[in-house]
């Protein structure tokens, strides 16, 4: 019998969707997990860990991270449905695994820094026409077996 017997649990969404909301903040502002923990007392392994959801950030710890990042505490609940930031299949919504990975941050970062419309679509479809190249090789694939 295994020492841990108590199964392995999955953050709650609301507390993966807060942490993810205090990623993208710090790096918007372009702080550091370790300066953010500075500011805060702690270690950056303690920041890493509510930017993951996996510590839940107590109200007085939020309202302190709120008050360095600069924004309101009703801001790291944007965002969140009606039913508690799970998609009707009761899975975590589909922008926080984007926006879990590093590239998916750097994107989303720098989207809206490209100024014409149109270049913005053209990067879209490119996307979209790579995930559509992706797809039809796996459907190939799996049609050969």
């Amino acid at each position: 019998m295994s020492e841990n017997s108590e199964p392995e649990r999955s953050p709650n969404p609301i507390d993966v969707h807060v942490g993810l909301q205090v990623r993208l903040r710090r790096k918007e502002l372009k702080i550091s997990q370790e300066k953010l923990a500075e500011a805060l007392g702690l270690t950056f392994q303690q920041v890493q860990k509510y930017e993951r959801g996996s510590n839940r950030i107590s109200a007085s710890k939020l309202f302190e991270i709120a008050k360095a990042l600069q924004v309101p505490i009703g801001w790291f609940f944007e965002g969140l449905s009606a039913n508690h930031g799970l998609d009707d299949d009761g899975g975590a919504p589909f922008g926080h695994s984007f926006l879990t990975t590093q590239e998916g941050v750097d994107l989303a970062n720098l989207f809206p820094n490209i100024r014409k419309r149109r270049v913005r679509r053209r990067l879209v479809d490119l996307v979209r026409a790579m995930v559509d190249d992706d797809n039809d090789v796996e459907t190939e694939a799996l049609a050969a077996i």
